[in-house]
């Protein structure tokens, strides 16, 4: 299985991307973190910053519609294959150009995928 990035986890337990982060250590899932504040979720750094990021493979956001902007340019500079926008990030906008750069878009939950095998 490929590297993940989880973009925006927190280290607030109650918060699907701290859960996530740990479903994916679980699976024995390569995973990185990037958040507002560093930290470590279950052995997982994370990253207040972004220029350390390579050869990721998914990158599965928690962050909303409203703040991606700012990390558009991050984010292709990134190059995954693939973008999961867990329910509440959906953005058409920031869709279509990840489709235009040719990275795959999935709007899906992360942790249904993990659950069901569909990862």
């Amino acid at each position: 299985m490929k590297k993940t990035l989880v973009f925006g986890a927190s280290l607030k337990l109650d918060r699907y991307s701290n859960l996530v982060v740990n479903r994916l250590v679980d699976q024995n899932i390569e995973t990185k973190a990037f958040g507002l504040k560093s930290g470590e979720i279950k052995g997982t750094k994370i990253d207040a910053n972004l220029d350390n990021f390579r050869n990721i493979d998914t990158i599965t956001l928690y962050i909303g519609a409203a703040r991606q902007p700012d990390y558009y340019g991050d984010i292709l500079k990134i190059d995954p294959r693939r973008v999961i926008f867990n329910p509440g990030t959906e953005n058409p906008e920031f869709y279509k150009i990840l489709k235009d750069n040719g990275i795959e878009v999935e709007v899906a939950c992360t942790l249904v995928l993990l659950a069901t095998g569909q990862y």
